[in-house]
Protein backbone atom coordinates (compact mmCIF):
# COMPACT_ATOMS: atom_id res chain seq x y z
CA UNK A 1 0.00 0.00 0.00
CA UNK A 2 2.72 2.48 0.57
CA UNK A 3 3.87 4.31 -2.65
CA UNK A 4 6.17 6.66 -0.87
CA UNK A 5 9.62 5.45 0.04
CA UNK A 6 11.31 6.17 2.88
CA UNK A 7 14.04 8.63 2.45
CA UNK A 8 17.64 7.72 4.43
CA UNK A 9 18.10 10.13 7.33
CA UNK A 10 20.28 12.84 6.13
CA UNK A 11 23.59 12.43 8.57
CA UNK A 12 26.41 15.07 9.90
CA UNK A 13 29.35 12.62 9.49
CA UNK A 14 32.74 14.01 10.40
CA UNK A 15 34.45 12.27 7.94
CA UNK A 16 34.71 10.08 4.76
CA UNK A 17 35.15 7.63 5.85
CA UNK A 18 32.35 7.51 8.46
CA UNK A 19 30.46 8.38 5.39
CA UNK A 20 31.56 5.03 3.89
CA UNK A 21 30.75 3.29 7.03
CA UNK A 22 27.24 3.96 7.04
CA UNK A 23 26.65 3.41 3.22
CA UNK A 24 28.23 0.02 4.22
CA UNK A 25 25.51 -0.03 7.24
CA UNK A 26 22.98 0.56 4.94
CA UNK A 27 23.75 -2.07 2.80
CA UNK A 28 24.15 -4.70 4.95
CA UNK A 29 20.72 -3.51 6.53
CA UNK A 30 18.98 -3.38 3.52
CA UNK A 31 19.73 -7.03 2.16
CA UNK A 32 20.87 -8.77 5.54
CA UNK A 33 18.70 -7.94 8.13
CA UNK A 34 15.06 -6.08 7.27
CA UNK A 35 13.83 -8.70 4.71
CA UNK A 36 14.02 -10.89 7.19
CA UNK A 37 13.27 -9.43 10.54
CA UNK A 38 9.65 -9.96 10.99
CA UNK A 39 9.46 -13.70 9.95
CA UNK A 40 12.53 -14.09 11.97
CA UNK A 41 11.31 -11.76 15.37
CA UNK A 42 8.02 -14.34 14.81
CA UNK A 43 9.84 -17.09 14.91
CA UNK A 44 12.01 -16.35 18.30
CA UNK A 45 14.83 -16.79 15.88
CA UNK A 46 18.21 -15.45 16.43
CA UNK A 47 20.56 -14.17 14.18
CA UNK A 48 23.92 -15.20 15.19
CA UNK A 49 24.81 -15.29 11.16
CA UNK A 50 24.39 -11.30 11.13
CA UNK A 51 26.41 -11.11 13.77
CA UNK A 52 29.00 -13.08 12.56
CA UNK A 53 28.60 -10.91 9.20
CA UNK A 54 28.92 -7.94 11.38
CA UNK A 55 32.03 -8.95 13.08
CA UNK A 56 33.65 -9.52 9.37
CA UNK A 57 32.53 -6.02 8.46
CA UNK A 58 34.56 -4.65 11.26
CA UNK A 59 31.18 -3.26 13.00
CA UNK A 60 31.57 -5.25 16.46
CA UNK A 61 34.17 -2.91 17.56
CA UNK A 62 33.81 0.69 16.56
CA UNK A 63 34.46 2.69 19.16
CA UNK A 64 37.61 0.42 20.56
CA UNK A 65 41.33 0.99 19.29
CA UNK A 66 42.14 -0.91 15.90
CA UNK A 67 45.44 -1.90 17.50
CA UNK A 68 43.32 -4.75 18.82
CA UNK A 69 40.80 -5.04 16.53
CA UNK A 70 38.46 -1.91 16.74
CA UNK A 71 38.34 0.55 14.42
CA UNK A 72 38.70 4.03 16.00
CA UNK A 73 35.53 5.40 15.19
CA UNK A 74 34.35 8.41 17.74
CA UNK A 75 31.25 7.35 19.46
CA UNK A 76 29.68 10.04 17.88
CA UNK A 77 29.64 8.16 14.47
CA UNK A 78 29.34 4.15 16.32
CA UNK A 79 25.86 5.55 17.69
CA UNK A 80 24.87 6.96 14.47
CA UNK A 81 25.76 3.14 13.26
CA UNK A 82 23.35 1.36 15.92
CA UNK A 83 20.72 3.80 14.70
CA UNK A 84 20.73 2.44 11.15
CA UNK A 85 20.80 -1.01 12.72
CA UNK A 86 18.19 -0.87 15.20
CA UNK A 87 15.95 0.53 12.30
CA UNK A 88 16.43 -2.94 10.49
CA UNK A 89 15.94 -4.61 13.09
CA UNK A 90 16.31 -3.83 17.16
CA UNK A 91 17.28 -7.57 18.06
CA UNK A 92 20.46 -6.32 16.20
CA UNK A 93 20.89 -2.87 16.87
CA UNK A 94 20.71 -3.56 20.57
CA UNK A 95 22.83 -6.77 20.50
CA UNK A 96 25.67 -4.88 18.88
CA UNK A 97 25.18 -2.43 21.73
CA UNK A 98 24.94 -5.11 24.58
CA UNK A 99 28.38 -6.22 22.62
CA UNK A 100 30.10 -2.90 22.76
CA UNK A 101 28.60 -3.12 26.91
CA UNK A 102 30.28 -5.83 27.51
CA UNK A 103 33.60 -5.65 25.96
CA UNK A 104 33.74 -1.89 27.87
CA UNK A 105 35.48 -2.92 31.04
CA UNK A 106 38.79 -4.88 29.20
CA UNK A 107 38.74 -2.31 26.67
CA UNK A 108 38.77 0.81 29.09
CA UNK A 109 39.96 -0.87 31.96
CA UNK A 110 42.22 -3.80 31.21
CA UNK A 111 46.04 -4.28 31.33
CA UNK A 112 48.00 -4.00 28.06
CA UNK A 113 48.12 -7.80 28.44
CA UNK A 114 44.41 -8.25 28.94
CA UNK A 115 44.03 -6.57 26.02
CA UNK A 116 46.32 -8.15 23.72
CA UNK A 117 45.10 -11.31 24.82
CA UNK A 118 41.55 -10.84 24.24
CA UNK A 119 40.47 -8.32 22.71
CA UNK A 120 40.97 -8.95 18.75
CA UNK A 121 38.63 -12.56 19.35
CA UNK A 122 36.22 -9.91 21.30
CA UNK A 123 35.87 -7.34 18.64
CA UNK A 124 36.54 -8.84 15.15
CA UNK A 125 37.34 -12.46 15.88
CA UNK A 126 33.50 -13.76 15.44
CA UNK A 127 32.85 -13.43 19.63
CA UNK A 128 29.76 -12.29 21.01
CA UNK A 129 29.32 -10.58 24.21
CA UNK A 130 27.29 -10.34 27.38
CA UNK A 131 27.05 -7.85 30.21
CA UNK A 132 26.04 -9.41 33.64
CA UNK A 133 25.02 -7.01 36.10
CA UNK A 134 21.57 -7.14 37.43
CA UNK A 135 20.09 -10.16 39.21
CA UNK A 136 16.71 -11.85 40.57
CA UNK A 137 16.60 -9.60 43.80
CA UNK A 138 18.99 -6.74 42.31
CA UNK A 139 18.19 -4.88 39.68
CA UNK A 140 18.16 -1.03 39.80
CA UNK A 141 19.70 -1.57 43.23
CA UNK A 142 22.63 -3.37 41.32
CA UNK A 143 25.17 -2.46 44.28
CA UNK A 144 23.54 -4.82 46.15
CA UNK A 145 24.23 -7.77 43.96
CA UNK A 146 25.04 -10.99 45.68
CA UNK A 147 27.04 -13.30 43.27
CA UNK A 148 30.36 -13.45 45.19
CA UNK A 149 33.89 -14.61 43.69
CA UNK A 150 36.42 -15.64 46.42
CA UNK A 151 39.71 -16.04 46.30
CA UNK A 152 41.19 -19.56 46.09
CA UNK A 153 45.46 -19.29 45.08
CA UNK A 154 45.39 -17.79 41.95
CA UNK A 155 42.11 -18.01 41.01
CA UNK A 156 38.61 -16.92 41.72
CA UNK A 157 35.71 -19.31 42.29
CA UNK A 158 32.50 -17.36 41.31
CA UNK A 159 29.16 -18.24 42.56
CA UNK A 160 25.25 -17.05 41.85
CA UNK A 161 22.96 -15.76 39.51
CA UNK A 162 22.71 -13.31 37.03
CA UNK A 163 19.18 -12.16 35.89
CA UNK A 164 18.00 -10.38 32.67
CA UNK A 165 21.00 -11.38 30.07
CA UNK A 166 20.79 -9.76 27.03
CA UNK A 167 22.69 -13.01 24.40
CA UNK A 168 22.16 -15.24 27.81
CA UNK A 169 23.29 -18.66 26.58
CA UNK A 170 24.37 -17.74 23.35
CA UNK A 171 27.14 -15.68 24.23
CA UNK A 172 30.50 -16.32 24.04
CA UNK A 173 32.06 -14.15 27.00
CA UNK A 174 30.37 -12.83 29.96
CA UNK A 175 31.27 -9.94 31.74
CA UNK A 176 30.52 -10.37 35.39
CA UNK A 177 29.98 -8.46 38.38
CA UNK A 178 30.85 -10.30 41.40
CA UNK A 179 30.82 -9.39 45.39
CA UNK A 180 34.62 -10.40 46.63
CA UNK A 181 34.44 -7.49 49.56
CA UNK A 182 32.32 -5.77 51.94
CA UNK A 183 28.94 -5.19 51.24
CA UNK A 184 27.49 -2.26 49.02
CA UNK A 185 29.30 -0.79 46.18
CA UNK A 186 32.91 -0.84 47.23
CA UNK A 187 33.32 -4.47 47.26
CA UNK A 188 32.29 -5.24 43.99
CA UNK A 189 34.52 -6.66 41.19
CA UNK A 190 34.83 -7.20 36.99
CA UNK A 191 35.71 -10.51 35.46
CA UNK A 192 35.99 -11.78 31.93
CA UNK A 193 34.42 -15.21 32.28
CA UNK A 194 34.22 -17.19 29.45
CA UNK A 195 31.05 -18.45 28.24
CA UNK A 196 32.63 -21.99 27.97
CA UNK A 197 33.85 -22.32 31.60
CA UNK A 198 32.65 -25.31 33.70
CA UNK A 199 29.59 -24.51 35.43
CA UNK A 200 28.70 -21.78 33.38
CA UNK A 201 24.86 -22.14 32.12
CA UNK A 202 21.53 -20.57 31.36
CA UNK A 203 17.96 -20.87 32.14
CA UNK A 204 15.54 -20.97 29.44
CA UNK A 205 15.23 -17.64 27.87
CA UNK A 206 12.16 -15.11 29.17
CA UNK A 207 8.99 -15.34 27.47
CA UNK A 208 9.06 -11.60 26.35
CA UNK A 209 6.04 -8.94 24.50
CA UNK A 210 9.16 -7.99 21.75
CA UNK A 211 12.79 -8.55 20.76
CA UNK A 212 11.60 -12.47 20.67
CA UNK A 213 14.91 -12.81 18.91
CA UNK A 214 16.91 -11.56 20.73
CA UNK A 215 17.42 -14.42 23.57
CA UNK A 216 17.40 -12.37 27.46
CA UNK A 217 17.47 -15.29 30.24
CA UNK A 218 18.89 -15.95 33.64
CA UNK A 219 22.91 -16.92 34.17
CA UNK A 220 24.04 -19.50 36.74
CA UNK A 221 27.19 -19.26 37.63
CA UNK A 222 28.33 -22.62 39.92
CA UNK A 223 31.60 -22.76 40.96
CA UNK A 224 33.14 -21.21 38.27
CA UNK A 225 36.55 -20.59 38.64
CA UNK A 226 38.55 -18.29 36.62
CA UNK A 227 42.20 -17.31 36.55
CA UNK A 228 42.87 -13.94 38.28
CA UNK A 229 44.77 -12.66 35.20
CA UNK A 230 40.66 -12.71 33.81
CA UNK A 231 40.08 -10.07 36.94
CA UNK A 232 39.43 -6.42 35.45
CA UNK A 233 40.38 -3.25 37.20
CA UNK A 234 41.59 -3.55 40.91
CA UNK A 235 39.67 -5.57 43.60
CA UNK A 236 36.80 -3.70 44.62
CA UNK A 237 36.76 -1.69 41.31
CA UNK A 238 33.75 -3.24 39.47
CA UNK A 239 31.01 -1.29 40.46
CA UNK A 240 32.85 1.76 39.61
CA UNK A 241 33.45 0.02 36.02
CA UNK A 242 29.91 -1.03 35.92
CA UNK A 243 28.26 2.53 36.26
CA UNK A 244 30.60 4.42 33.83
CA UNK A 245 30.44 1.11 31.08
CA UNK A 246 26.08 2.08 31.76
CA UNK A 247 27.38 5.78 31.09
CA UNK A 248 27.96 5.29 27.27
CA UNK A 249 25.97 1.64 27.15
CA UNK A 250 22.89 4.18 27.71
CA UNK A 251 23.93 6.20 24.75
CA UNK A 252 23.59 2.93 22.65
CA UNK A 253 20.47 2.44 24.30
CA UNK A 254 19.36 6.30 23.02
CA UNK A 255 20.12 5.09 19.69
CA UNK A 256 18.46 2.68 18.88
CA UNK A 257 15.41 3.56 20.13
CA UNK A 258 15.71 6.61 17.63
CA UNK A 259 16.33 3.91 15.75
CA UNK A 260 13.04 2.16 16.25
CA UNK A 261 11.23 5.77 16.17
CA UNK A 262 12.47 6.65 12.65
CA UNK A 263 11.53 3.26 11.22
CA UNK A 264 8.06 3.63 12.92
CA UNK A 265 7.58 7.22 11.39
CA UNK A 266 9.02 5.84 7.71
CA UNK A 267 5.64 3.07 7.84
CA UNK A 268 3.60 6.06 9.23
CA UNK A 269 4.46 8.29 6.67
CA UNK A 270 4.11 5.70 3.88
CA UNK A 271 0.82 4.29 4.63
CA UNK A 272 -0.38 7.86 4.94
CA UNK A 273 0.80 9.18 1.59
CA UNK A 274 -0.93 5.67 -0.05
CA UNK A 275 -3.49 4.91 2.32
CA UNK A 276 -7.25 6.65 0.23
CA UNK A 277 -10.46 7.36 2.26
CA UNK A 278 -12.66 9.91 1.04
CA UNK A 279 -11.40 10.28 -2.09
CA UNK A 280 -7.45 11.54 -1.41
CA UNK A 281 -4.47 9.83 0.76
CA UNK A 282 -5.03 10.36 4.93
CA UNK A 283 -1.46 12.28 5.07
CA UNK A 284 -3.97 15.31 3.62
CA UNK A 285 -6.08 15.64 6.89
CA UNK A 286 -4.78 17.53 9.48
CA UNK A 287 -5.16 15.70 12.46
CA UNK A 288 -2.76 13.10 10.49
CA UNK A 289 -0.13 15.83 9.00
CA UNK A 290 0.20 17.60 12.49
CA UNK A 291 0.94 14.11 14.09
CA UNK A 292 3.35 13.42 11.74
CA UNK A 293 5.42 16.55 12.41
CA UNK A 294 5.11 15.80 15.94
CA UNK A 295 6.96 12.53 15.49
CA UNK A 296 9.91 13.90 13.34
CA UNK A 297 10.36 16.81 15.28
CA UNK A 298 10.91 14.60 18.04
CA UNK A 299 12.47 12.44 16.29
CA UNK A 300 15.30 14.99 15.53
CA UNK A 301 15.42 16.08 18.93
CA UNK A 302 16.38 13.12 20.17
CA UNK A 303 19.05 12.64 17.08
CA UNK A 304 20.58 15.94 18.71
CA UNK A 305 20.68 14.70 22.09
CA UNK A 306 22.09 11.58 21.59
CA UNK A 307 24.79 13.12 19.54
CA UNK A 308 25.47 16.29 21.70
CA UNK A 309 26.08 13.81 24.64
CA UNK A 310 28.37 11.55 22.61
CA UNK A 311 30.36 14.83 21.01
CA UNK A 312 31.06 15.12 24.43
CA UNK A 313 32.12 12.27 25.01
CA UNK A 314 34.33 12.14 22.45
CA UNK A 315 36.02 14.97 23.54
CA UNK A 316 36.74 13.73 27.10
CA UNK A 317 34.24 16.08 28.96
CA UNK A 318 32.02 14.59 31.46
CA UNK A 319 28.48 13.18 29.91
CA UNK A 320 26.79 11.42 32.58
CA UNK A 321 24.22 13.65 32.48
CA UNK A 322 23.72 14.28 29.13
CA UNK A 323 23.54 10.40 28.92
CA UNK A 324 21.22 10.07 30.93
CA UNK A 325 18.97 12.59 29.31
CA UNK A 326 19.45 11.12 25.97
CA UNK A 327 18.48 7.44 26.98
CA UNK A 328 15.19 9.14 29.02
CA UNK A 329 14.18 11.75 26.07
CA UNK A 330 14.87 8.70 23.42
CA UNK A 331 13.02 5.88 24.64
CA UNK A 332 9.85 8.10 25.92
CA UNK A 333 10.17 9.47 22.14
CA UNK A 334 10.29 5.58 20.63
CA UNK A 335 7.64 4.60 23.06
CA UNK A 336 5.24 7.96 22.12
CA UNK A 337 6.23 7.48 18.08
CA UNK A 338 5.66 3.47 17.98
CA UNK A 339 1.85 4.28 19.12
CA UNK A 340 1.13 6.74 16.96
CA UNK A 341 2.52 5.31 13.71
CA UNK A 342 0.00 2.33 15.05
CA UNK A 343 -3.05 4.74 15.43
CA UNK A 344 -2.09 6.37 11.74
CA UNK A 345 -2.45 2.77 10.71
CA UNK A 346 -5.60 2.36 12.10
CA UNK A 347 -6.59 -1.31 12.18
CA UNK A 348 -3.85 -2.67 10.04
CA UNK A 349 -1.59 -1.16 12.31
CA UNK A 350 -2.87 -3.45 15.34
CA UNK A 351 -2.31 -6.13 13.12
CA UNK A 352 1.19 -8.52 12.44
CA UNK A 353 0.96 -7.66 8.51
CA UNK A 354 2.83 -4.48 8.82
CA UNK A 355 5.34 -3.95 11.57
CA UNK A 356 4.14 -0.60 13.27
CA UNK A 357 2.34 -3.06 15.92
CA UNK A 358 6.50 -4.78 16.33
CA UNK A 359 7.81 -1.47 17.11
CA UNK A 360 5.47 -0.68 19.22
CA UNK A 361 6.14 -3.43 21.62
CA UNK A 362 9.97 -3.34 21.40
CA UNK A 363 9.85 0.32 22.14
CA UNK A 364 8.55 -0.81 25.67
CA UNK A 365 11.57 -2.31 26.35
CA UNK A 366 13.72 -0.05 26.13
CA UNK A 367 12.44 2.30 28.68
CA UNK A 368 13.71 -0.36 31.00
CA UNK A 369 16.83 -1.91 30.11
CA UNK A 370 20.56 -0.25 31.37
CA UNK A 371 18.12 1.87 33.63
CA UNK A 372 15.00 2.26 33.90
CA UNK A 373 13.38 5.68 32.71
CA UNK A 374 12.79 6.26 36.89
CA UNK A 375 16.19 5.74 37.33
CA UNK A 376 17.38 8.02 34.93
CA UNK A 377 15.37 11.02 36.28
CA UNK A 378 17.08 10.62 39.31
CA UNK A 379 20.67 10.52 37.78
CA UNK A 380 19.57 13.45 36.34
CA UNK A 381 18.49 15.34 39.29
CA UNK A 382 21.62 14.40 41.12
CA UNK A 383 23.56 16.25 38.75
CA UNK A 384 21.37 19.35 38.93
CA UNK A 385 20.32 19.19 42.86
CA UNK A 386 22.94 17.06 44.34
CA UNK A 387 22.49 13.80 45.92
CA UNK A 388 19.32 13.22 48.07
CA UNK A 389 19.46 13.52 52.07
CA UNK A 390 19.17 10.33 53.87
Amino acid sequence: MPDRAPQPVDRQLPTDEARDLISLVRDIAQHEIAPKAAEEEGAGHFPREVFTLLSRASLLGLPYDSEHGGADQPYEVYLQVLEELAAARLTVGLGVSVHTLASYALATYGTKEQQVEHLPAMLGGGLLGAYCLSEPSSGSDAASLRTRAVRDGEDWVITGTKAWITHGGVADFYTVMARTGEEGPRGITAFLVPADAEGVSAAAPEKKMGMKGSPTAQVHFDGVRVPDGRRIGDEGQGFAIALSALDSGRLGIAACAIGVAQAALDEAVGYATGRQQFGRPIADFQGLRFMLADMATQIEAGRALYLAAARLRDAGRPFAKQAAMAKLHCTDTAMKVTIDAVQVLGGYGYTADFPAERYMREAKVLQIVEGTNQIQRMVIARHLAGPETR
